[in-house]
């Protein structure tokens, strides 16, 4: 048997005419999920540590667990739907997405709260994995590539509005009205799914093969300087999202609706590190635009830390070196991943998935040690730093085993 015909046989078949039927504005949806409920609640850490007599610290671990449950999700839910189909799998998912929502609405302490979210995340990593592979099973080629762009657009769009809508609610209504919403939106993907979307998948993939890839990658010192790299390289980022509440209200004097417009210039800031990265890739080595990129990151994070540490910590301060920060970060992102990728391009899905799975993971442990201490400023400018430093040595490393 040939190397084609035993790579074909070890994947689920493809349900393509049927997928069809999928919108993608449902994909979107779905998708959207998962970044959604991550960056909604952000707003109102400060105000549920008050409710729930919780430290800053402790009421952060809400974040830290939220990303650890999209890290741990990426790595099940490509084999578990290629074994049982993405439909299933998608359902299953929402509902505990639902459920959890449903008890963060209701939980009387942080600990109950804190493990609602690792669940909360675990239900809805579901809709952000399985909404690109709904769409890689449909379609191929150019067409993929604008349904996939469109997607991304979306996913880009969540993490800027839900800071937003995120101080509406708490301002008006109290921060367990964000898990109301939740909930509901929960409810209605699971009815979206089952009436409208259709399954793309039929056969049972084999996840032994699966297992045999991560174990290729993670004996690959490329693939691993890579991906950590570009986690300290983005995901590093969350250390402030996660502190900023505390940052800007606390530290800033600044009032808590003014967070969720503050966080999203964040998010404006990776847009345009892409769309750069975009622009000048081909006329620019990836490498040296990824190493550019996480530079400017360097550069951010050390303004932010000096402003920290010399007692000069402002509004200017903040804002101007995270912008600087995010676009880097926006210009490293697709540049570190397309490296990642590029180590072993035949297992691109299962370095795809580990990728993610890396980056959250490094993404958890930085807005766990942001927590740290009795500043937050101090605390997220310090972990920044080291990220960002840590990301160019993870990046020079890698380049010395091409």
């Amino acid at each position: 048997m040939s190397h084609q015909s035993l790579e074909t046989s070890q994947q689920p078949a493809l349900v393509s005419a049927s997928a069809k039927r999928s919108p993608l504005w449902l994909l979107g949806l779905i998708t959207l999920t998962g970044t959604l409920a991550m960056h909604i609640f952000v707003p109102a850490l400060p105000t549920a540590a008050h409710d729930l007599s919780a430290s800053a610290s402790s009421v952060q671990l809400t974040l830290s667990f939220y990303i650890a449950g999209l890290a741990i999700g990426q790595l099940l839910y490509g084999p578990v739907s290629d074994h049982f189909g993405r439909r299933p799998v998608l359902i299953f998912g929402m509902t505990v997405y639902a459920i959890s929502s449903v008890v963060a609405f209701m939980a009387p302490t942080i600990e109950m709260l804190t493990t609602a979210r690792l669940f909360q995340a675990l239900g809805g990593c579901s809709g952000l994995v399985l909404g690109r592979a709904i769409i890689r099973d449909s379609v191929a080629g150019n067409d993929a590539a604008k349904r996939l762009s469109m997607l991304n657009l979306i996913i880009m769009a969540g993490p800027g509005l839900a800071p937003l809508v995120g101080s509406a609610m708490t301002e008006g209504y109290g921060w367990r009205s964000i898990f109301e919403l939740l909930s509901v939106f929960g409810v209605l993907n699971i009815i979206l799914v089952f009436f409208l979307l259709r399954e793309t998948v039929r056969g049972a993939g084999h996840t032994a093969s699966v297992i045999h890839n991560y174990i290729k990658l993670i004996k690959s010192r490329r693939f691993l300087s890579y991906a950590f790299g570009g986690g300290c390289a983005t995901t590093s980022l969350y250390a402030f999202i996660g502190a900023a509440p505390f940052i800007f209200v606390n530290q800033l004097h600044r009032s808590a609706h003014e967070v969720g417009f503050y966080l999203a210039l964040n998010i404006l800031g990776v847009w345009f590190g892409n769309l750069t990265a975009v622009r000048t890739i081909g006329r620019i080595r990836v490498v040296r635009l990824m190493v550019l990129g996480n530079a400017l990151s360097c550069i951010g994070a050390a303004i932010f830390f000096v402003s920290v540490i010399s007692g000069n910590l402002s509004m200017a301060l903040t804002i101007v070196p995270m912008l600087i920060l995010t676009y880097g970060a926006g210009i490293a992102s697709p540049t570190a991943m397309a490296q990642a990728l590029n180590v072993n391009p035949v297992i691109a899905g299962s370095s795809s998935g580990l990728y993610g799975f890396v980056q959250m993971t490094v993404g958890a442990s930085c807005t766990a040690l942001a927590g740290v201490g009795n500043n937050p400023a101090l605390a997220a400018g310090t972990t920044l730093l080291l990220a960002a430093t840590l990301a160019q040595l993870s990046f020079w490393f890698a380049q010395r085993h091409e």
